[in-house]
């Protein structure tokens, strides 16, 4: 059986609907979820509190002991520690879509560039952009603010109208693009957003990133098929060594 990707969880109320990355629908392999203590919305979008950075490390450290063969979270808020959960476990660890951010601005012509859309464009700021190393990448940042996504996935409110979130995304990417016609490919910062990226995509014509695309283009490279007489196999699975079984320590030149 194919090892799971781990996700660091936010204690959330919103539903959790195919797509979003809470959900295991959402994914084509087998995933291990741990909600990490204190941490929720507020706490981590609209106050970066420093203290949830020790409890992130030690349920990262745990997925870690329990399997996982990468590590992903359900906020892209903790950009901000990237590096650091990096350094602590032996596995891929990918905190934040918007660590697509430099790739997919390579992607764009000169004149273009990537427009983030975001729970809190108020809230999403430095500390978050030079944990993924984007500070100096030329961007623009949308926020949901005043909509009713913004207060269901902000936990501001508990009644969930889908239709009316699909027509906030839309409405909030078209308004974007509107004012920065620069804007040549979107990400979504928010790990809830994911289930409206192909009504924004449909609708505007542009192509539309979120946390799911990189999870499969990161497990993608932990499971590579062998290729047999020239036809793609199966992936080696366990019978291939964990970062953890190795004894040898290199580094990066």
């Amino acid at each position: 059986m194919t090892a799971p990707l781990g996700i660091l969880m936010l204690n959330t109320k919103f539903p959790r609907i195919p797509g979003d990355i809470g959900n295991p629908e959402s994914f084509s392999f087998p995933v291990r979820k741990k909600a990490v203590e204190n941490a929720n919305p507020d706490s981590v979008v609209f106050h970066n509190s420093p203290a949830l950075l020790e409890p992130f490390l030690a349920a990262a450290e745990e997925l870690e002991r329990e399997g996982v063969r990468a590590i992903t979270t359900s906020c892209g808020f903790l950009a901000m520690y990237q590096k650091e959960l990096a350094a602590r476990v032996h596995i891929p660890v990918f905190t934040s879509s918007l660590l697509q951010v430099n790739m997919v601005s390579s992607l764009l012509p000169a004149n273009q560039c990537v427009g983030i859309m975001t729970i809190s464009a108020n809230k999403l700021g430095e500390r978050h952009f030079q944990g993924v190393g984007i500070a100096e990448t030329k961007k623009v940042i949308w926020g949901l603010e005043g909509t009713h996504f913004y207060d269901v996935f902000t936990d501001r409110v508990s009644r969930f109208d889908r239709q009316q979130a699909t027509r906030d995304m839309i409405s909030q990417a078209q308004a974007m693009v509107r004012e920065h016609p620069e804007v040549g490919a979107i990400i979504f910062e928010c790990t809830n957003m994911p289930p409206y990226a192909g009504a924004v995509s449909q609708a505007l014509g542009l192509p539309v990133y979120d946390i799911l695309t990189l999870a499969n283009y990161v497990m993608s490279g932990v499971f590579r098929s062998a290729y047999v007489d020239g036809h793609p196999g199966t992936s080696p699975g366990t019978g291939s060594v964990s970062p953890r079984e190795a004894t040898t320590v290199r580094s990066c030149i």
